[in-house]
């Protein structure tokens, strides 16, 4: 049985991880997500708990309460309106890939080189975002490792991931080693896109870590895109 609940006091991605750590932690709860954004808890248990013995579990800093449940059928207007704050949420990530593109496009403009696009694209792709996951070099494991396979059983992974990202960037721009950068970024962003491809699938509502958590982004569909592009131009420059 699942059951979602309003849960109060979280300032932060740490916060969440608190709360969803502490409720996991009971035996009666299979699987509890938290999400920072709507300061909702989805919790998945075996048995029935009430809310009391849930609130015990966490410090006095939070405050849960079981969430009153909505009319299931929505209007195509509500429906619309989710649509439009989702495409709202993604905004900066479209805007981020369209400068890319952009810039991508004028460095070899002069006598267009397909492979220099694609090169210059990756490079300004890994350097752009690993630029957002580095101002919050603290928040973002947290956020990586709920959905990246590695990062979940070696915590330290999130914690290099960024200047990872910086150096397959700079070896691109400089062309460096391309083809193990290439081979790098097909290891990397395939193990990622597995975790992405899996929370999708699940329908969990997590916050994506591909901009860090400076840019609050909900994980979709786009975020799988992204990743797709970049594993495309990888094997599509290791045939050529």
């Amino acid at each position: 049985m699942k059951h979602t609940y309003n849960v109060t006091g979280m300032t932060c991605d740490g916060c969440r991880t608190s709360v969803e750590d502490k409720l996991n932690a009971l035996p009666e709860v299979k699987n509890a997500l938290v999400n920072l954004e709507t300061s909702e808890a989805t919790i998945e248990m075996s048995q029935h708990i009430s809310t009391e013995k849930l609130q015990s579990a966490l410090s006095d800093k939070y405050s849960i309460s079981e969430k009153k449940e909505r009319n299931v059928f929505k209007s195509s207007s509500e429906i619309q309106t989710e649509e439009t704050s989702e495409l709202k949420q993604l905004f900066p990530l479209f805007l981020i890939f369209g400068y890319i593109i952009i810039a991508s496009v004028l460095l070899n403009n002069n006598s267009w080189d397909t492979n220099g696009f694609m090169l210059d694209f990756m490079g300004l792709f890994y350097i752009v975002f690993s630029f957002f996951k580095l101002l919050d070099l603290k928040g973002f494991p947290e956020s990586f490792k709920m959905y990246d396979p590695i990062a979940k059983v070696v915590p330290i992974y999130g914690w290099i991931y960024p200047f990872i990202e910086v150096a397959l960037g700079l070896m691109f721009l400089m062309r460096f080693e391309i083809p193990i950068a290439l081979i790098i970024t097909l290891i990397v962003l395939g193990i990622t896109t597995i975790g992405v491809t899996k929370t999708l699938l699940d329908k969990k509502s997590i916050q994506c870590a591909c901009l860090g958590t400076a840019l609050k982004l909900p994980m979709t569909k786009a975020t799988f895109v992204e990743n797709s592009i970049m594993i495309v131009m990888a094997i599509v420059m290791l045939i050529k």
